[in-house]
Order: structure tokens, then C-alpha cells, then sequence
């Protein structure tokens, strides 16, 4: 019989790669059916997320439930992030769990379930030159890994210390990745890594690399099957003028650009690690805007680091207006283990800091109401890529705006022009023209 696969991925895009990695390795020797239901899953996984605390604290409450509603047979994996950070932890405070797998190590996933009990949460381990086997959750769309681990040192981020040092992909298995993922379908590639604009600093055997990642975005665009190019994250640190003059030229590259500010605080940014000024920051969101006046810029700002005065905020809420983002994520600071930042003794109180996220959200939100009656009427191109309730269609638009239209599946990895007759803060509504 066939058996069948539980998983759950919480956090990032890296997470949701990581999760189609192990899906890939798990049918290497035997089939897997995806279920939703975890109660009749012979094997059900969780890939975590440290970034905040909030998805670790669900990490213990999602398994006490499984445990309570699975079959007697089937195993538990907890994988990713919580994995290399806890570890052998997760044993103690959750017994019945089988293996836990650390982000470095989703290749020995068909190991892990072999074993009665497995760990191995090395963060030093390099996949990076690993050749997975394929498998996508998205036709449409091919998700990449470009590198894997992070070099900085921000002090608010557990990152480098569950995905280990950087080092990124060789360009060969990148493009071939790209290539195959292209030719079965997927007209969109979307690279992966912590900062993706450093890509080529370091290969797995200490070299740098021969492209930097503006010339491998180059080299991506050459694949004729290849429509639409994205990323994430970038690092304003590396987004010098060849960067954006090969994000604003080049016609693949969607127009959407992720610059996480984290804070418009130049001594703040300075506390976190960040590398970059808030006048460096604008200087270069400026720059893009006049470069590529299409662009839509989304960022991430944390809000009451520590030590963060109503000026350092003031600052913050100046950017927010100066680059009018097109999307923010925005958190309450949120203090990480192992990080230099929880060791700080200037904390903001939870009243400030609930306070001043409300403020800047209800300033983007402001800033979008006034944007958003500007896309009436107005024609995009939008990239159809799953189905919606009532028959509709979703998409999205080179500046990565959902869009929403009353068409046929037949449209599904189909690229249409579409106008716009509802505009709304999160979906655009339209007709294909």
C-alpha cells in the first residue's frame, strides 16, 4: 500500500524548498501519498521556524495534538529551524517524537525515518553541491536554493546559528535546476538564499564562486523557457549599481524587490549589525524607484529593538514615508536565543512596543489606501498560477500584486494581460483583456 504524508511548514520560502526536498527524497524508494489529514498519515512532519518565538512555542501544541489523533504506526519528524536550535531537547520535552532533523541535514531524511530514534542537527554540514530529487507543490513555479547559511551577524537573528556558515549553490546545478524546472512547466524561478545578493562570496571548498549574482540572474534570463525571475531576501548592503542595473534592465526580472530595513535608525542599525545607514538605505530605494519606476519595494521592520527611543521610531516612521512601501512585515522585537541582542538590557516595554506597531501599521495601511485606488483601470500582466473559490483564478503581477479574475483553470501557467476593475489593500480584481 501506498503510504501517506503529513506535513506541515511553518516560516519562510527556504522552509517551503527544504519541505518539497524531503517530499523528493522520501519518493526515492518508495511512493508517498500528500494527505491534509494527519490522522490517517502513516509519517507526519513539521518543518519549524525560529525566527520569533511564536512558531516554537506551536511546535510543542502541534505535536501534542498529533500524538493524540495519529495512527499508533505512524512516525513523527520534527525538522528545520526549531530542530537545529533545540535538538536532542525536543526528545525530552516530547517523547513520541521519532527524528528530528536540523535545516542543514534535510538530505538524510530517508535515514531519519529508518532509525527508531534519530537526531543530527549539524549545522556545519554542506548540502549545498547535494543533487535532490525533484519535486515541486507548484507546477508553475520552481523554487531554487542558491545557498544555504548565512555569514552575518545581526543581533537579533538565530539564523546563522540553525543554518550554519554561507556557501552557496555552483552555478552549473543552479542553472540545470532551472533549466529542467523550466522545460516541465514552470515559467517562474524563484532563487532562494539569506542574502541572495551576495551569492558567490564562498563555494563549498572556500573559493569564490565565478558568478556573482547579477550575472547569474543573467544567466537564468538565457533559458528561452524562462518568463519571470524572483528573489528573496536581498541585502541592502549588496545592492550596488550593477545589481540594480541588472534588476531595473533586464525585462524577466519581476519588478519586485524585497529590502528588509528593519529599523530608519541609523544608531539602531548600528546596535542590530546591520552593515548600512538609514541614509544609505534611502539613497539606494531612491535610486531603484528612478531606475525602475515600476517597482514595488516590500520590506521587514522590527519595531522596539532594544534601546529604541521615540526618535530612533520617528526615524523608522520617516522611511516608512520617504519609500512608501508596496508591503511591510512587521513584528514586535522579539528576543532569540543565542543571539547578542537577548542580552541586552534595554528593553522596551511590551505597552511602547504594541503601541508603536500600531502606529507604523496603521501608516502603511494609510499609505495603501491612498495607492490603491491608483490601480484602477490600469493593465497587468499577470502570471495565473492557482485556483480560487467561486471560479476564480490567481495570479500575480510582475510587482507581485495578487490579482483575481473570473476565468477558466485552462489559464493556470498561463501569463495574460489583465485590467483592473476592484482594486483592494490585499487583491486586485480584474478581467483578462
Amino acid at each position: 500500500m501506498v503510504k501517506k504524508l503529513f506535513i506541515e511548514t511553518l516560516g519562510c520560502a527556504m522552509n517551503v524548498r527544504d519541505s518539497e526536498h524531503m517530499i523528493a527524497e522520501l519518493n526515492r524508494e518508495e511512493p508517498y501519498l500528500l494527505t491534509k489529514d494527519a490522522k490517517e498519515a502513516d509519517l507526519i512532519l513539521i518543518n519549524t521556524c525560529s525566527v520569533r518565538e511564536k512558531p516554537v512555542n506551536k511546535l510543542f501544541s502541534e505535536i501534542g495534538q498529533f500524538v493524540k489523533h495519529k495512527k499508533k504506526s505512524a512516525k513523527i519528524g520534527v525538522c528545520g529551524c526549531t530542530a537545529s536550535h533545540l535538538g536532542e531537547e525536543i526528545f525530552k520535552r516530547a517523547p513520541e517524537v521519532n527524528f528530528v532533523l536540523g535545516a542543514r541535514n534535510v538530505s538524510k531524511i530517508r535515514e531519519a525515518i529508518s532509525k527508531e530514534k534519530f537526531l543530527d542537527v549539524n549545522i556545519n554540514y554542506d548540502e549545498s553541491a547535494y543533487a535532490f530529487g525533484e519535486f515541486r507543490q507548484n507546477p508553475h513555479k520552481a523554487y531554487i536554493n542558491i545557498s544555504i547559511g548565512c555569514d552575518k551577524k545581526c543581533a537579533f537573528c538565530i539564523v546563522p546559528h540553525t543554518r550554519g556558515e554561507e556557501i552557496s549553490v555552483p552555478h552549473e546545478l543552479i542553472l540545470s535546476e532551472a533549466e529542467r524546472a523550466a522545460k516541465s512547466g514552470a515559467k517562474e524561478i524563484f532563487l532562494l538564499g539569506q542574502n541572495v545578493n551576495n551569492y558567490g562570496r564562498r563555494l563549498s571548498n572556500g573559493k569564490k564562486g565565478e558568478f556573482n549574482f547579477s550575472q547569474l540572474l543573467t544567466q537564468i534570463s538565457k533559458i528561452n523557457e524562462v518568463k519571470r525571475i524572483r528573489f528573496t531576501s536581498p541585502h541592502p548592503l549588496h545592492m550596488d549599481d550593477e545589481f540594480l542595473e541588472v534588476f531595473a534592465s533586464n525585462p524577466k526580472i519581476c519588478k519586485s524587490m524585497h529590502m528588509p530595513l528593519q529599523s530608519g535608525s541609523t544608531a539602531i542599525l548600528k546596535t542590530m549589525r546591520r552593515g548600512y545607514t538609514k541614509e544609505w538605505f534611502l539613497e539606494r530605494a531612491q535610486k531603484l524607484r528612478r531606475m525602475s519606476p515600476d517597482v514595488a519595494i516590500s520590506t521587514d521592520i522590527i519595531v522596539a529593538f532594544p534601546g529604541e527611543s521615540e526618535k530612533d521610531f520617528a526615524d523608522t516612521m520617516e522611511i516608512m514615508e520617504e519609500v512608501r512601501f508596496e508591503q511591510i512585515f512587521s513584528f514586535k522585537y522579539s528576543a532569540r536565543p543565542l543571539t547578542t541582542a537577548a542580552q541586552m538590557t534595554n528593553m522596551v516595554d511590551d505597552k511602547t512596543a504594541s503601541a508603536r506597531l500600531k502606529i507604523l501599521q496603521d501608516k502603511h495601511a494609510a499609505i495603501l489606501d491612498e495607492m490603491t485606488p491608483n490601480y484602477k483601470d490600469k493593465i497587468f500582466e499577470v502570471y495565473f498560477e492557482e485556483l480560487r473559490e467561486n471560479g476564480m483564478i490567481a495570479g500575480r503581477t510582475s510587482q507581485n500584486f495578487t490579482v483575481c479574475a473570473e476565468e477558466s483553470e485552462k489559464l493556470l501557467g498561463e501569463i495574460k494581460n489583465v485590467k483592473i476593475t476592484r482594486p483592494q489593500r490585499l487583491i486586485l480584481y480584474g478581467q483578462v483583456v
